[in-house]
């Protein structure tokens, strides 16, 4: 079967560390990175790590010469990027049983991409949608049991929902960077219960999870901001703060765990059930953003792909 593996950074990331452990398990993953030279750089990382692990026989690890990884390019930040990697995909002729939409960014200072939205907004949020939408006919088509993980987080606690201000227009200065990262984060959990109510009993589930606080490298999107810092740094020194394969671990039982075969609609916590906010859970709120982001994006979605989304 092949696992394609969405993922951002190919560092010191929990892209990486679920990207590796599900390919060290015999999965095809295909490595979705703004990069070429970094992702390659990653791939080679990987399969010497895969050596190690065959040298302790770990007992998860499959037993192959190589792991199967392959690097797409993919820039969420450009719905040209976007589009070139579904068609891309598309064209590969390959099934799709799993799709893991982990890249992001967090906390930025107020930034519009080419397209003309918050730059969060998009990367972590519209972009991911997009893809969804227009690959979703071939994982019909793909098995039995294909997966749809949504990377959050409960950051979405810190925000309030209000569509009408999804797309920030103010004064840059005044953008509230942790308000609107959280609602990029909101946007993911109401976007999974509302892809849930539709693909119930498909071949198709799909959840969201929070990783926990991890050291990665997405810090870099807020190094300039003081506060955010501070927190982690106190997090550091309190232990508190995750290592990327800690992160990765629950991206990586929603993709491999046979036990959650059909299982969807599920909002995870590390390895466990969460709960998300109540707003987060509210059907009609749901709703209202499924509509919305849908008039968002008219442009990179026809009307056939939002037909598909609607049924079976």
């Amino acid at each position: 079967m092949s696992y394609p593996v969405s993922c951002f950074s190919v560092n010191v990331c929990i892209g990486y560390e679920a990207a590796k452990w599900v390919a060290m398990m015999g999965a095809t993953v295909i490595m979705a990175c703004r990069s070429k030279e970094r992702a390659e750089e990653a791939m080679q990382k990987i399969q010497g790590e895969f050596q190690v692990e065959q040298e302790k026989k770990t007992p998860v690890i499959c037993d192959t010469e190589n792991v199967s990884l392959e690097f797409m390019e993919l820039d969420l930040s450009s719905f040209t990027s976007v589009r070139s990697f579904i068609e891309a995909f598309k064209s590969s002729g390959r099934a799709l049983h799993v799709l893991v939409c982990n890249a992001g960014v967090a906390l930025m200072p107020f930034k519009t991409t080419e397209d003309g939205f918050e730059v969060m907004l998009q990367v972590n949020y519209l972009s991911h949608f997009i893809m969804i939408a227009h690959l979703l006919p071939i994982m019909r088509r793909s098995g039995e049991d294909c997966r749809i993980v949504l990377v959050s987080s409960d950051a979405h606690r810190t925000c309030n929902f209000d569509v009408n201000k999804m797309n920030y227009s103010g004064d840059p200065k005044k953008f509230k960077r942790w308000d609107y990262y959280g609602k990029s984060k909101l946007y993911q959990i109401m976007q999974m219960h509302c892809m849930h109510r539709r693909l119930e009993g498909s071949n198709i589930s799909v959840n969201s999870l929070h990783p926990g606080l991890v050291e990665t490298e997405i810090s870099r999107s807020y190094q300039d901001y003081r506060l955010m810092t501070g927190l982690n740094w106190i997090a550091k020194v309190l232990g508190q703060m995750k290592t990327p394969i800690d992160g990765a671990l629950p991206i990586i039982n929603a993709v491999v765990n046979p036990g959650l075969k059909g299982v969807g609609g599920v909002y995870y916590k590390s390895l466990e059930h969460g709960y998300s906010t109540a707003e987060a859970r509210n059907e009609t709120k749901q709703e209202v953003l499924w509509k919305k982001t849908l008039q968002l994006l008219k442009n990179e979605i026809p009307a056939e792909i939002i037909l598909g989304l609607e049924k079976e």
